[in-house]
């Protein structure tokens, strides 16, 4: 059977799952430069995308849609070339307990000259079923809980078993929008006013936190305040939870949230402020999953997936894991919406074979594309040994090479990689990034090495979790050492087929170091560089090594 699910909001995406197996991914952000979080607003995006991989749409056996914003349905307004067309599709959350594989049915999937008819299920569904098909739970038959904490829904916590996955509880009252949210009121991305909304500040305030320090007088503030404002029996309180179904107003009640901390906090450090928010949301997320827990005991192994734009906080997915509550943890390398066009053709398999699990691999992205290089680049034939050399001399290099990964971390497909021997090779690759002197750069690690560098150093192929880099290695890599010590580390296996692992193999060889830094390649704001042509045409690396081919600036000596 060949399903296509279909991401047309926010992350669009087309996927294609055939017979268990996930043949493509294709997020519109990695095509032809585009912008991060790119829609689909044409359907033409979709016959392109089945194009690409040799797949027809009349092979399709079912299209699924995403659902989106609305109770109980969604609406979605694109073209299909010049036509507009109109879709209906699932609600954003399940309407009722047992309802995640509730469907909507639909026709008018106008894709070039044949008109198809699609399901569309919950867009939290295809969080659950993302997160849960590609984990090593399906893969083993044993339960799971699930995690989903989007930006504009409480976390909602899943049991998922066999054919069947049920509502548990929600477990506090606040958006997962209260993270960014808070950089409109302290910090360096501060708002004199509520408008726009910069995607993006989530994560540079991750990095930003290390700045500041946990103050327990500011977190009594919050924990004041989230009496007041979501959890209490105040008049604020419970109208705010009685209307969380309007997207507006659950925004407003987290900027009035915030709004109140300014007029309290406005005379404390702002690295202090945003360090006690984290720590605030993090100990309430680790308190209530206990308690969740404790009152909703679920027979079988305690495992846990997590999703949603929340499941890109290392650090809080870090606290989960430390915990102790939990067997094991797993976090796919998409919990956001990045994810949703696999867990929605992945829904389709659910409602007929139950949860089983996907036969996947994060380089299922687009494949390199052609492309006319600048005048003046020098293209030569290039061996992997050769590029460690590079690498060694302290140069960084644009590596391209198969098909991009899945997710919005760059995983050695579309990287620019350097050595981590120099402090200033972080503050080179932020400047050339255009990116904020505070910005980490990650290490990408070989997986038997890491122990000995970081703590836990355990396997984390998706850079989905904390660690700490150990003392006698920081003055080692301190460009990928960040402000506390952390690091947002990728190991991989030696013996990976990726030749990225086969540049760290070498560069261990030369330098006895097994890492080196790892930072995505793209344009500023924009998905990953769709080719080699781009990453020249960029221009800022001068060394881009694309399958086998080096190509040099003029002025990059060889």
């Amino acid at each position: 059977m060949r399903v296509c699910g279909i991401k047309l909001t926010h992350d669009g995406a087309i996927a294609v799952v055939e017979d268990g197996r996930l043949v493509f991914c294709t997020e519109q952000e990695k095509r032809n430069n585009n912008s991060r979080y790119q829609e689909i607003n044409n359907l033409d995006a979709v016959v392109a995308a089945l194009a690409e991989n040799g797949v027809n749409a009349r092979d399709v056996d079912q299209f699924v849609i995403d659902g989106w914003d609305g109770e109980a349905e969604s609406q979605f307004k694109v073209l299909s070339g010049e036509t507009p067309v109109i879709l209906r599709g699932a609600p954003y959350v399940e309407r009722h307990a047992e309802g995640l594989l509730d469907w909507i049915g639909g026709s008018g999937l106008t894709l070039g000259d044949r008109v198809f008819s699609y399901r569309s299920y919950p867009h939290v569904t295809s969080h659950v079923a993302s997160a849960y098909c590609t984990s090593p739970f399906a893969k083993s038959g044993d339960p799971a809980l699930c995690l989903v904490w989007d930006g504009c829904i409480f976390p909602r916590l899943y049991h998922v078993e066999g054919k069947r996955a049920s509502f548990v509880k929600s477990l506090f009252p606040v958006t997962g929008q209260a993270y960014a949210a808070a950089g409109h009121y302290f910090g360096p991305y501060k708002q004199t006013s509520r408008g726009g909304w910069d995607l993006g500040v989530a994560g540079k305030l991750m990095a930003f936190i290390a700045l500041g320090s946990v103050r327990e007088r500011i977190v009594a503030v919050f924990q004041k305040l989230y009496q007041e404002h979501f959890a209490g029996d105040t008049a604020l309180a419970c109208a705010f939870r009685a209307n969380i179904n309007n997207s507006e107003s659950s925004l407003a009640a987290v900027h009035d949230f915030f709004a109140a901390s300014a007029l309290q906090l406005g005379a404390e450090a702002p690295e202090d402020v945003l360090a006690s928010s984290h720590f605030f949301l993090e100990r309430l997320l680790v308190d209530e999953m206990a308690n969740a827990l404790q009152h909703h005991p679920l027979p079988g192994a305690r495992n846990l997936c997590i999703a949603g734009d929340c499941g890109l906080n290392i650090k809080w997915n870090s606290a989960l894991r430390e915990t102790g509550l939990f067997d094991s943890v797993w976090v796919p390398p998409f919990p956001n919406d990045s994810g949703s066009a696999i867990g929605a053709a992945c829904c389709e398999i659910v409602a007929q074979q139950g949860f089983v699990p996907l036969d996947w691999s994060v380089y299922s992205g687009p494949s390199l594309q052609a492309g006319e290089v600048p005048a003046g680049w020098h293209a030569s034939p290039c061996s992997i040994s050769e590029v460690a050399a590079i690498l060694a001399s302290n140069k960084p290099v644009v590596f391209l090479s198969g098909r991009s990964e899945l997710g919005p971390r760059a995983l050695g497909g579309r990287s620019i990689l350097a050595a981590a021997t120099s402090p200033e090779m972080k503050d080179h690759l932020n400047e050339i990034k255009f990116r904020e002197h505070f910005r980490p750069v990650a290490p990408i690690c070989l997986e038997d090495r890491a122990p000995d560098i970081f703590s836990p150093g355990t396997p984390d192929p998706y850079m989905l979790f904390d660690h700490q880099t150990k003392m006698p290695w920081q003055d080692k890599v301190p460009a990928v050492v960040h402000l506390d010590g952390s690091a947002r580390l990728q190991t991989i296996s030696r013996n990976s087929q990726h030749k990225v692992a086969e540049v760290l193999v070498e560069y261990e060889k030369l330098t006895g170091i097994p890492l080196l830094c790892n930072t995505s390649a793209n344009y500023h704001g924009r998905g990953f560089f769709p080719s080699a042509a781009a990453a020249c045409e960029w221009g800022r690396v001068e060394h881009v090594w694309c399958d086998g081919m080096l190509y040099r600036k003029p002025s990059a000596t060889a």
